[in-house]
């Protein structure tokens, strides 16, 4: 069955509507709008938790509703609603004409269909049975307190979703995507007399949960939860000011989606609030840097087929060899900005409006050697994962902590340290790269990205970074 067919299913044919009449309410509503859609989704979550020994947390949860917008210059009206009727959709009509020109416009082409296909269509939700997951859940936590005596808690949660969506315009043109999503995760507190540390990994994408249960998987990441935790009780302070920083490959790129993505999303730089404003064609970072966001990755978690406009997602070009190429856009912000959209307009649900948002973020290879760029360094910082971060998308200025990190001393890795933090400026730090590897990897699929309020799931990348004079806050004096 396809996609448009299974989800005709659930909206129109169990909902009891009928696809003419809300084809023709669709484009009553959009009519003199410069643009707009219906965007019906359904949604089956679940999530288990289990947490020292116990299961704490099981939640099986099934969410459907419609959010209708039209889109007229800068302004859009935008109605939502939990009950999937006619009757709902016609009053969400009424409310969104309030923003329309008054007609006579022409309204924006819609999106050239798509036979892409980057993600199997199958329920997660019912390929293991709720008992084995906790058994999983059961096991992982058994395997990590057999690896070590030293190890004092772990926690470990199985979650998945499944959302269909349908995209109808105002031509009567329809899009619809079928996306499942997995994530696996596994955290382990280990102490050693007076001190306690701990260690996390996780695994995700827009796949089944076969990975996620057998053994030659989750027993590596469970391992590797355990390593961090007593890498970090070895830990020492970390040194303070400014030095040579060497950024590992993979989940580090949250940095670059942090500090460089955000600002290189269509409506910031349509309403000249990014630092990139007005750069577009200038060199903004090191020769040999490129950036990209490419939606359209089999089975990654940032993946997708479609956006929720019902644009194809794109390989975007953000940075070439260090000069600023692109944006990402939704449609609104691309019509607005006399570009394309490239299928990064994005919803959390569709109780929220789409924005430009990224999808799989990522530094492309270089051409050193992570090890000569090692041995380059002769006093500095190896960050390998990072925890929480802010930057303002103005000035772009960041924060970022390290939570696996390690002094560096005439091209030795040393001592592990705690309580790093990266402080600088997305643009400026672009300029500072110094050295890019030729091992660039992905993360292995947990991330999820804020914005107004909206959380959707991303993916970052990077190889081996070298950054010159960054400033690394730490608890002693460098």
């Amino acid at each position: 069955m396809t996609d448009l067919a299974t989800t005709d299913d659930l909206f129109f044919t169990r909902a009891g509507m009928d696809r003419g009449r809300v084809e023709t309410l669709v484009a009553e509503s959009l009519d003199g709008a410069d643009d707009g859609e219906l965007f019906l989704e359904y949604r089956q979550s679940e999530s288990v938790a289990f947490d020292d020994g116990r299961l704490r947390a099981a939640s099986f949860d099934t969410t459907q509703g419609f959010g209708l917008r039209a889109i007229s210059g800068e302004a859009a009206g935008y109605a939502h609603a939990s009950e999937l009727s006619e009757d709902a959709i016609r009053r969400a009509g009424e409310t969104v004409r309030a923003v329309r020109s008054g007609g006579g416009g022409v309204a924006a082409p819609g999106p050239s269909g798509t036979n892409a296909s980057l993600y199997t269509d199958t329920n997660p939700l019912g390929e293991v049975a709720f008992e084995r997951k906790v058994e999983l859940l059961k096991e992982m936590d058994a395997y990590a307190r057999g690896l070590d005596p030293r190890v004092r808690q772990v926690t470990a949660s199985l979650s998945g979703e499944w959302q269909a969506v349908q995209i109808l315009r105002a031509d009567g043109s329809r899009a619809a995507d079928i996306r499942p999503l997995v994530r696996l995760n596994i955290a382990v507190v280990a102490a050693q007399g007076d001190r306690m540390e701990s260690g996390s990994f996780g695994t995700g994408g827009r796949t089944g949960f076969a990975a996620c249960i057998d053994p030659a998987s989750w027993k590596p990441q469970v391992e590797e939860a355990l390593r961090q935790a007593l890498v970090n009780l070895e830990s020492i302070p970390a040194p303070a000011g400014e030095m040579q920083v060497v950024l590992a490959p993979g989940w580090p790129g949250i940095l670059l989606h942090e500090a460089i993505g955000h600002g290189l999303e269509g409506d910031f730089n349509r309403k000249k609030t990014s630092a990139f404003s007005g750069l577009m064609g200038q060199q903004v970072a090191s020769r040999g840097v490129t950036v990209v966001d490419d939606g359209t990755i089999h089975d990654r978690r940032g993946s997708l087929t479609i956006d929720d406009e019902g644009t194809p997602s794109s390989r975007t070009v953000l940075i070439e060899d260090g000069v600023l190429t692109g944006y990402m856009q939704d449609r609104q912000n691309a019509r607005l900005m006399g570009m394309q959209p490239t299928g990064n307009g994005r919803r959390e649900s569709f109780a929220h409006a789409p924005m430009p948002r990224m999808t799989n973020t990522y530094m492309m290879a270089g051409e050193r050697d992570p090890e000569e760029i090692l041995r380059s360094v002769k006093k500095g910082l190896y960050a390998v994962n990072f925890g929480g971060g802010q930057v303002d998308i103005t000035s772009g200025k960041f924060v970022f902590s390290a939570s696996e990190a390690y002094l560096v001393e005439n091209g030795r890795i040393g001592a592990p340290v705690k309580g790093a933090t990266l402080i600088g400026n997305g643009p400026d730090v672009l300029t500072r790269v110094r050295m890019i590897g030729n091992d660039m990897k992905l993360d292995p699929g947990v991330g999820t990205c804020g914005k107004d309020g909206q959380g959707v799931p991303v993916g970052v990348g990077q190889p081996t970074l070298l950054i010159d004079n960054l400033t690394v806050g730490g608890t002693q004096a460098g």
